[in-house]
């Protein structure tokens, strides 16, 4: 048997908010959006939904595609870096409210790549115990930790859940390879400055605006143009497969601009990327699960396709999954 993905799910919240209503927050124009990142409109939470709300509806919906109840779930892994709380972890949460309460559960903090660890980790543990069945859920909610003063950021982000069940799947369906690697060298470049316990919560740091998300958007472009190619090829390699046999491409939904650059870089323009930022922008570690849900639920995946999974960013971290397309029925 192999380790593979046996459902998907998604869940985007319903308020809808498009470039001009942004555009008029941040001082510049919807042109200027679209042309600067490709998106269109996104997504963001309702005031009483926080980022297990989301969560449990993307997972719900996983678990109703694999024909499984919550109590038939070993482990839940929730992948996210705007947890509900600093404790206790958001996957509690969800666990609870599903009343999967037979599963062992954490989160995991590696913020947009944090879904292809939280699989790694998955397969691991199936790995160890065959018949185990893994929830791997990927959300967060960026609209409220942006600073809509800073156009760098406030354009981009928006907030969405994706999950997956994973499990045992018959050969030759399944992972193939994974890499992760983290490049702790670089954490500057994507940070929330205050709120842990270097600098705790203050009137002072809320004043200062340092309870926001930061982004140096020049770094964070060098650092994918430089680092993230070439992990793809080194993972493609390690599998013994070539990247121009990738029949999609299942990427970080990070900025429709850098996405086009990898993949001219990366050698992958044979494959169909699958681009969900056009309507739902950048919604972190949700983003690969979201993009895969919506690439499964329409039926672009068939069985046997080779599938790509490749999230990039804060840490700075890249995660990287190659897998046979083949969920069973």
């Amino acid at each position: 048997m192999g380790i593979g993905i046996l459902a998907t799910g998604s869940y985007l919240p319903k308020h809808e908010v498009g470039n001009d209503e942004v555009a008029a927050r941040v001082g510049v124009s919807a042109e200027w959006i679209e042309r600067k990142t490709q998106i269109r409109s996104r997504r963001y939470a309702a005031d009483h939904e926080a980022t297990s709300d989301l969560a449990v509806k993307a997972a719900e919906r996983a678990l109703d595609q694999a024909g499984l109840t919550a109590n038939q779930i070993d482990h839940v892994i929730v992948s996210t870096s705007t947890g509900d709380f600093p404790q206790p972890p958001t996957s509690y949460l969800v666990q609870h409210h599903l009343g999967a309460y037979g599963a062992a559960c954490f989160d995991v903090n590696v913020v947009c790549s944090g879904f292809v660890y939280a699989l790694a980790l998955a397969h691991s543990l199936i790995a160890l115990h065959p018949a185990a069945r893994v929830l791997v859920i990927g959300a967060d909610v960026y609209s409220r930790i942006l600073d809509f003063t800073d156009r760098k950021t406030a354009v981009l982000f928006a907030d969405g859940a994706g999950a997956a069940v994973v499990g045992a799947v018959p050969e030759p369906y399944g992972i193939i390879a994974t890499d992760l690697a983290s490049r702790g060298d670089a954490h500057h470049l994507i940070r929330v400055e205050a709120g842990g316990s270097r600098k705790p919560a203050s009137a002072a740091t809320v004043a200062q605006g340092e309870h926001y998300f930061r982004m140096d958007g020049r770094g964070v472009r060098d650092f994918v143009a430089e680092h993230v190619p070439p992990a793809l090829r080194a993972l493609a390699d390690t599998a013994g497969v070539d990247l121009a046999d990738v029949d999609h491409f299942v990427p970080h939904q990070a900025n429709g601009v850098m996405l086009a650059d990898v993949v001219e870089r990366a050698g992958l323009s044979g494959a169909h990327t699958h681009r969900t930022l056009i309507r739902y922008g950048n919604v972190g570690s949700a983003s690969v699960p979201v993009a895969l849900d919506e690439a499964h639920r329409t039926g672009a995946l068939a069985p046997g396709d080779l599938v790509l999974l490749a999230g990039f960013g804060g840490g700075m971290s890249i995660g990287a999954t190659l897998l046979t397309w083949g969920a069973p029925a």
